[in-house]
């Protein structure tokens, strides 16, 4: 009866001391496209991404009701760190729906030329000054915000006098006057909303941390539990390391039943064998202020789940030559690790023919009608002297070097003439094969079947081009053990063992895709045809069991793409994440890849992004 009791007084009391939600606020969900948009014109940098911040405690006044029902103590503030730019995840501070939304540009804003050393106020300011220089269409909104937001900060008299150096530090520098050289933390202060905080450099750890790394990375016997995340497991969170100590056999005194329970910052307790989740970890979570990473020993669930995911060399599949090394991107040092990821060859042996459904089959047989025709089919050679029609972009360019006073003949190359020729082409196809394409992406089919049709079909179809493809699949366990799964070689003709090689496709271990894509970069590199298209298709973002996630993925990736258009190939992306406007341009360009929104589509846009690259 007295814990219903206590149960029931302390939803009530905590649902009257809240507040109403604003009806003028702005959600991040709506403003992300542009904040990303705006942070990276201003000069941040591209690989860090905009996520919703988890709630940290501040230093505000609360009223008597939340101070009663234990609330208002945290709020999510605005957060800068090498990977990513953490942002409320609704914005309803002040009474003007214009005003919120003037405040997520002016914080992408601020992060696009923030340069921390570790003094809060100093930064901020500094920052500030060199926003409103970079952006100075933003100056008047700015002025209204910090005439709205010093509306709303304490008055000094309200406040302890403790507290009262701090807040007036504050308000001085947001009215632009000298605050000091008093030291202020955000969490002794109410939630500055105009301002970022972010740790200093040489407070920055050289290894991101993440929820699902610790230490250098996992054991061995380790392997993440692909699953889904939600809103709250998207919030970025501060994190630490922690050394788990020494293991004892310590003797414990069971507490009483009746002392208080809290959560703990961080107990070093090994809990080995304990293989259920716990119901309590989000919420413990989003209590906390730093989450404390360990590494330590393993669970028994996860230690015999990674032992049925690696086959024995038996039934593995068969090696193709000794394997090779190649470097990869650390953008922490700025320099490229040689010889640092081991990639291996293989290939599957088949055990039955594959079978495509007649659906599949006439798909197959209509794309290769098409495809037929590009072959015979007259191509427009541009920036030629005389020709059949004007060449605008020849035209455009040539007026412009006019003007700007480049002599020229007269007989300009700026137009276009159609030729019939033998085409140069050569196309090499990377598949993801990693873990996750064993889930559905339909009601019936898992995202390998789709993958394995858009395969059967594309290669069908450039075999009527009568252009030279190559196909592969890769997946990854740590930089050790990168496998690309050989389907098709250049020069191997499209026939029953390429499609039973299809038809074997399985789903494999994880996405580390820059040494895939350097690998295939050089098999690429090695035709002598003019035209060389490197086709990536993928389901998700690169990442591997160990560090390689996050930004560090991104940056190796993107330095890999980088390297293959220096050798002279066109890499294109062809995807099925939904998510993958936030991180694909900076990795292929914002032309470079496209999206694929419905799964069952991307048999025919993985052709058309062929046929559009070939002409």
């Amino acid at each position: 009866m007295e814990e219903w009791v206590g149960q029931w007084w302390h939803k009530a009391i905590t649902r009257i001391a809240a507040a109403p939600p604003n009806a003028e606020r702005v959600l991040l969900a709506d403003m992300q496209r542009s904040i990303a948009l705006l942070y990276r014109a201003g000069g941040g940098d591209p690989a860090v991404r905009v996520a919703p911040a988890a709630a940290s405690r501040h230093g505000g006044a609360r009223r008597f009701l939340e101070r009663v029902a234990g609330s208002n103590q945290r709020s999510a503030q605005s957060r800068l760190d090498p990977e990513v730019l953490a942002l409320p995840p609704e914005i309803g501070v002040f009474d003007q729906r214009a005003l919120n939304h003037d405040l997520y540009l002016w914080l992408a804003a601020l992060a696009a030329v923030f340069e921390p050393t570790g003094d809060w106020i100093a930064d901020n300011r500094a920052a500030s000054s060199r926003a409103l220089q970079r952006f100075a269409g933003l100056r008047s909104r700015h002025a209204a915000l910090v005439t709205a937001h010093l509306a709303q900060r304490p008055a000094l008299s309200s406040l302890r006098a403790a507290a009262v150096p701090f807040e007036a530090a504050v308000q001085a520098a947001l009215r632009g006057e000298d605050h000091g050289a008093l030291f202020v933390q955000p969490g002794q202060v109410a939630p500055v909303w105009l301002w970022l905080a972010a740790d200093a450099p040489a407070q920055i750890e050289a290894t991101p941390i993440t929820t699902s790394t610790a230490g250098d990375g996992p054991d061995p016997d380790t392997e993440q539990d692909p699953t889904a995340q939600d809103e709250a497991s998207k919030r970025r969170r501060r994190a630490k390391r922690a050394d788990t100590g020494e293991e004892r056999n310590p003797l414990l005194v069971a507490p009483k039943t009746e002392s208080i329970t809290t959560w703990s910052e961080f107990v070093r307790l090994a809990r080995g064998s304990d293989d259920e989740p716990d119901p309590n970890a989000q919420a413990a979570a989003d209590d906390m202020d730093t989450l404390t990473l360990a590494r330590g020993k393993q669970t028994t669930a996860s230690r015999v789940k990674f032992d049925l995911d690696l086959p024995s060399a038996s039934a593995d599949d068969r090696p193709l030559g000794p394997g090779r090394k190649t470097p990869e991107w650390d953008w922490r040092r700025r320099a490229l690790l040689p010889d640092h990821c081991a990639v291996q060859c293989l290939v599957t042996q088949p055990q039955a023919p594959f079978v495509p459904s007649p659906h599949l089959r006439a798909t197959a047989h209509r794309v290769r009608r098409r495809l037929e025709v590009l072959r015979a089919a007259p191509r427009n050679i541009k920036a030629q002297h005389s020709g059949d029609e004007l060449d605008l972009d020849a035209w455009v360019r040539f007026q412009t070097e006019a003007r700007g006073g480049v002599q020229h003949s007269d007989a300009p190359p700026i137009y276009t003439r159609r030729e019939r020729g033998e085409r140069s082409l050569a196309t090499l196809l990377l598949a993801d094969l990693s873990l996750s394409t064993d889930a559905y992406a339909t009601s019936d089919a898992r995202v390998i079947d789709v993958i394995r049709d858009a395969l059967y079909v594309f290669g069908e179809a450039l075999a009527a081009t009568g252009d030279a493809f190559e196909m592969l699949g890769f997946s990854s366990v740590r930089r050790q053990h990168v496998r690309i799964q050989h389907i098709k070689g250049f020069g191997e003709r499209w026939g029953e063992p390429a499609r039973a090689r299809v038809g074997a496709l399985k789903p494999g271990f994880y996405t580390r895709m820059g040494a895939a894509v350097r690998d295939a970069t050089r098999r690429l590199a090695a035709r002598p045809e003019r035209q060389r298209l490197l086709l990536v298709l993928t389901d998700g973002k690169p990442n591997d069991l160990d560090i390689y996630e996050g930004r560090y993925g991104l940056e190796d990736t993107r330095h890999a793409i980088q390297e293959a258009r220096d050798a002279g190939l066109t890499p294109f992306c062809v995807t099925i994440d939904h998510e993958a406007h936030d991180y694909l341009p900076m990795l292929f360009g914002s032309n470079g890849y496209a999206l694929v929104r419905q799964p069952q589509e991307l048999t025919r846009r993985l052709t058309q992004a062929w046929v559009t690259l070939a002409r």
